[in-house]
């Protein structure tokens, strides 16, 4: 099997590095991406490439991207997730950060590393199975994430003729360092390497849309098709 050429962003803990042992392990050639400077040069050696960049600043982006050549997959991992603890006293900074991050970052990187993805390869975004229904505190993530999934399902059109797939994947709870600092309960939690199991699966077989674990992300889908009142009773009692 011919080794891939995988760009991962967020590559430095959680999921992206979860993902980032999977493939080196098996012999492709990974570029790994993040802020962590210390982390990326300890991967160094494993890695054919490491970014170090913030990707909410596009020059940054820019001038990685020019030591990017061909790429087979394009891994959109990278990510935030903090919550609004006031709704009455929104909290309009914390949202315009969490937006920056999640979304508004992806332009910038779709900008500059979407070009180097060949005819024949694929583009990949790590959303969430928060997007299913709404949940309290979860105002700037979920509307951050939901804005990933319009992004990946319409650009997916949009590639049709370059020949570039698109995959959605919806992660349920994942233990991560982000998700170690939640304090409410997390149903059916995996670890990280789970994760980027399934995610592998779903990226080898290039399904458009992948969630899990299913045990949640079917629960959730049941309950959305639930009237408004029933969902809201159970969302609120937790």
């Amino acid at each position: 099997m011919t080794a891939k050429n995988i760009l991962i962003t967020g590559a430095t803990s959680g999921i992206g590095h979860s993902l980032f042992k999977h493939y080196q392990q098996q012999g492709d050639n990974v570029i790994a991406c993040g802020r962590n400077k210390e982390k990326l040069q300890e991967m160094a050696q494993q890695a054919k490439l490491i970014g170090q960049f913030d990707m909410t600043i596009p020059s940054e982006i820019e001038a990685f991207s020019k030591s990017v050549d061909s790429l087979d997959i394009l891994v959109l991992n990278a990510g935030n997730c903090r919550y609004i603890d006031d709704a009455k006293q929104f909290d309009g900074e914390l949202f315009a950060d969490v937006i920056q991050t999640n979304l508004i970052s992806l332009g910038w990187l779709l900008q500059y590393l979407l070009p180097k993805v060949r005819q024949g390869g694929q583009v990949v975004f790590v959303s969430s199975s928060a997007t299913v229904m709404p949940f309290q505190r979860s105002e700037a993530y979920g509307a951050s994430k939901s804005g990933v999934d319009y992004l990946a399902n319409s650009l997916r059109l949009d590639l049709l003729k370059e020949k570039i797939d698109v995959t959605l994947i919806h992660p349920g709870f994942i233990k991560t360092p982000l998700t170690d600092k939640n304090d409410f309960p997390m149903p059916f939690l995996l670890n990280s390497e789970q994760a980027a199991l399934n995610i592998a699966k779903a990226i080898d077989s290039r399904k458009e849309y992948a969630h899990f674990p299913k045990r949640l992300t079917m629960l959730l889908k049941f309950l959305s098709f639930m009237p408004n009142w029933i969902w809201r009773k159970l969302i609120i009692k937790g």
